[in-house]
């Protein structure tokens, strides 16, 4: 198979779909691939690592999309992308199409088979290919938040871990998910007073079991989040409906009243954001001040740390990489309903449901498309 990886072209983003360990090992399996020049230079991997990986180099994004069969991305295609999308074509990337109308309409009338990493699942019931990210995310959250509580960027001027004889931040981490976890995680490690809340008693219980009594949790109610995020100083939404916009967990009016210089960080705006008050931003400028709020809404948060997320991000995916060229795109979605659960569009249809149900649009279930 001919495998084409383009340079992203969202603002401040630096990954890579293939290293070129992946590339080493799609050639070893008789695959062609295809990386647009300089493609990852960013990250410190320049064009001849690829060569001597068994890469060909192509001059512009333009060429690489004409001559893949399958492309590896890593953040959605933007207009001009999705211009160069065609029939027959497989395209392999997150695409967090819930909140983004625009962009799977296009997929749908480019006739582009569209898997998105964010939807794959595991034979455990995890999100494979979402984890390495959320990982990072989250543990960039708790960062992004102490920044943006300095002075200087709007926020209360406050140390998250407080000072001898000064309490400490509170912190409150919505979601206790992947991302979730993480944020607790640094949070908890830097000293601050942290709250996660959570609507899985499952999960709060083994939360609790993991962090004991430094760690807060509480069963998520619209009353219990109104109460702790009317006390926090930075405030983590975390949450994950798989494929389907975030549910707005915090409304502009519990933003109104929330502390002047408190701190939003919205892991969850790939999928819309879980605040009214957020809106997607970019590393090139990550933060505004809404209500006396400040909200980071960085829409790809791993991009900042780009080589640590290039290289978590290929561990995961190479293996459904593989499969697709190896044995082909339908093939491989006939052989795994776990590659199968990443299917969102094919041949003009939304095969995703949450994806339909948010988007208002027809659902076409992937197994019934497919076996045509």
């Amino acid at each position: 198979m001919r495998i084409g990886v383009p340079k992203e072209i969202k603002v401040h983003e630096y990954r890579v779909g293939l290293v070129p360990a992946s590339v080493r090992e799609l050639v070893s399996h008789g695959h062609e691939v295809f990386i647009q020049r300089d493609a990852a230079e960013r990250l410190g991997i320049s064009d001849d690592d690829y060569r001597r990986a068994g890469a060909t180099i192509l001059p512009d994004a333009a060429e690489v999309f004409a001559t893949g069969d399958l492309i590896v991305k890593v953040k959605e295609p933007l207009a001009v992308e999705r211009a160069m999308l065609r029939q027959g074509q497989t395209l392999f990337t997150y695409l967090h199409l819930a909140p983004d109308p625009a962009q799977a309409k296009e997929l749908m009338a480019s006739g582009v088979t569209a898997i998105a990493y964010e939807t794959v699942t595991s034979p455990r019931g995890g999100l494979p290919l979402l984890s390495p990210m959320s990982e990072v995310a989250g543990r960039m959250s708790i960062q992004a938040g102490a920044h943006c509580l300095e002075m200087e960027q709007g926020g209360r001027g406050m140390l998250l871990g407080g000072s001898a004889g000064v309490s400490a931040a509170n912190v409150v981490v919505i979601g206790g998910g992947v991302a979730g976890v993480n944020a607790v995680r640094m949070a908890i490690g830097l000293e601050a007073a942290v709250t996660c809340i959570d609507v899985n008693i499952e999960r709060l219980y083994a939360l609790d079991q993991q962090f004991g009594a430094s760690l807060n949790t509480i069963f998520s109610t619209r009353q219990s989040i109104e109460d702790y995020v009317l006390q926090a100083d930075l405030v983590v939404g975390a949450v994950l409906v798989p494929g389907a916009a975030a549910p707005k967990l915090i409304t502009a009016d519990l933003v109104k009243a929330m502390k002047r210089g408190s701190v939003i960080v919205d892991i969850s705006i790939d999928q819309g954001g879980f605040s009214e008050t957020s809106h997607a931003t970019t590393h090139a400028n990550p933060s505004y001040v809404e209500h006396g709020v400040v909200h980071y809404c960085v829409a790809n948060m791993p991009g900042a740390v780009a080589r640590t997320s290039t290289f978590a991000l290929n561990n995961a995916t190479l293996p459904f990489v593989l499969a697709l060229a190896n044995k082909g795109t339908l093939p491989a979605l006939r052989a795994d309903p776990h590659l199968l659960a990443g299917l969102n569009v094919y041949e003009g249809k939304i095969t995703y449901p949450a994806v339909a149900a948010a988007l208002g649009l027809p659902y076409l279930d992937p197994a019934r498309a497919i076996a045509a």
